[in-house]
């Protein structure tokens, strides 16, 4: 038996372009990709925090140290430049992998600078 576990996350990406004429797909900064283990082509899910759309794409790589996150193809309906989003990628792990699955989550600010990185979530207190 498999488990769909969070594998990366960019937390806090701003859209930095939204190409409605384009083959579609999410371009990403090389460097982002690297940092978060998100593979070119990979499928991805987009949360737009600004107005709640959630949707899936696959991701392209951008140029490294460019800050680019470019929603593009029928996706740029949903999200606008300047829209804080975070992009999530899931893979599938077996019971084994599952007691040391780690996710790499990687916090972004202003100007998708990254803040830190992490491999846990943070509790959610009441």
């Amino acid at each position: 038996m498999f488990t769909i576990m969070l594998k990366a996350k960019l937390h806090m990406a701003r859209v930095t372009h939204a190409v409605l004429n384009y083959e579609g797909s999410c371009a990403i900064d090389g460097d982002l990709l690297d940092m978060s283990g998100i593979r070119e082509n990979e499928q991805i899910q987009i949360y737009n925090v600004e107005n709640g759309q959630r949707f899936t794409t696959y991701a392209i790589r951008a140029e490294e140290g460019s800050k680019v996150i470019s929603v593009n193809g029928a996706a740029a309906h949903l999200a606008a430049v300047g829209d804080r989003v975070i992009i999530c990628s899931y893979a599938h792990y077996n019971e084994a992998e599952l007691d040391t699955h780690q996710p790499a989550l990687v916090y972004l600010q202003e100007g998708n600078a990254v803040s830190h990185t992490s491999h846990a979530i943070p509790v959610q207190l009441a």
